[in-house]
């Protein structure tokens, strides 16, 4: 899970495995894979991040074939 802030200043969790986009509109609009919309106040770089270091910590590029890395056999 990420930590996000909405527009009003509230902060929420998100899975950032079910996330399809992020967009700037200028607001940052996140756009899951069942199509339901987000928009926060963090920029597309700072949820880049975020999403980066939360799949860093369950270790899901940890596999060479998901990183792209590995070999047809």
């Amino acid at each position: 899970m990420i930590n996000l802030t909405r527009l009003n200043g509230k902060g929420f969790s998100l899975n950032a495995l079910y996330i399809e986009k992020v967009e700037s509109f200028p607001d940052t609009t996140i756009t899951l894979t069942n199509s339901n919309k987000y928009v926060v106040l963090e920029t597309r770089e700072e949820v880049s991040r975020k999403t980066a270091q939360f799949y860093n910590q369950i270790h899901i590029l940890s596999n060479p074939h998901l990183r792209g890395d590995g070999h047809e056999e």
